[in-house]
C-alpha cells in the first residue's frame, strides 16, 4: 500500500493554520545600477544582470526589466500549476508558458499622460503536457489565475512605496 504524503499546498496550509510557518512573508531583493542602464539584481543566493537592448543604449547584458516582469508572471504561473495539480491529484508531464506584452512608448517617454508607461496588454499560452481531460486542465486554470501570486500582483492595484535616500 502506497503511503500518500500530503501535498505542499496541504503542508504549508497546516504550517499557517499551526503558525510553524511564518506568515505574512518579506520578500526582498536589492538592485544597484553598474553604468548606464546595466543593473545587477541580487536575491537570496542568486544573482543576474537586467539592461537595456543596444537599440536604447544598454548593453544588452540582460533582460530588461519589462521582460522580466514577463518571467516573473510565467515562472509563478509554471509554479502555481505545478502546486495545485499536485494537490489536485492531476499529473503534470510538462509545462511551459509564452507570454507577450505590448507597450506604448508614448507614456515611457512622458509622450502622452494618457498612455501607460508599461503593459497596455498582455496575453499568452500555457502549453502542458498531460494525460488530463481538457475540462480538468480548465479546472486547474481557473484556480491557478486565483492563486498565482505574480498574476495577483499585475492584475490588482498593489500599494507601492518607495523612499528616496540619499547615500
Amino acid at each position: 500500500m502506497k503511503n500518500e504524503q500530503p501535498s505542499l499546498l496541504k503542508k504549508t496550509q497546516a504550517g499557517i493554520r499551526d503558525g510553524s510557518i511564518t506568515n505574512p512573508i518579506t520578500v526582498a531583493i536589492e538592485s544597484e545600477n553598474q553604468g548606464g542602464f546595466h543593473t545587477k539584481i541580487s536575491m537570496r543566493q542568486h544573482s543576474f544582470s537586467s539592461d537595456q537592448p543596444f537599440g536604447f543604449n544598454g548593453q544588452n547584458k540582460g533582460p530588461k526589466p519589462s521582460e522580466l516582469v514577463l518571467a516573473a508572471v510565467a515562472a509563478c504561473q509554471e509554479t502555481t500549476w505545478r502546486i495545485f495539480a499536485e494537490d489536485m491529484g492531476v499529473e503534470i508531464n510538462k509545462i511551459a508558458v509564452r507570454l507577450w506584452g505590448e507597450q506604448d512608448l508614448q507614456g515611457f517617454m512622458a509622450m502622452d499622460e494618457m498612455v501607460p508607461a508599461g503593459f497596455t496588454k498582455i496575453w499568452g499560452e500555457v502549453l502542458i503536457e498531460s494525460p488530463a481531460s481538457m475540462e480538468t486542465l480548465l479546472a486547474l486554470q481557473s484556480v491557478v489565475e486565483k492563486h498565482c501570486p505574480a498574476l495577483d500582483d499585475i492584475t490588482r492595484p498593489v500599494p507601492v512605496n518607495l523612499n528616496v535616500k540619499k547615500s
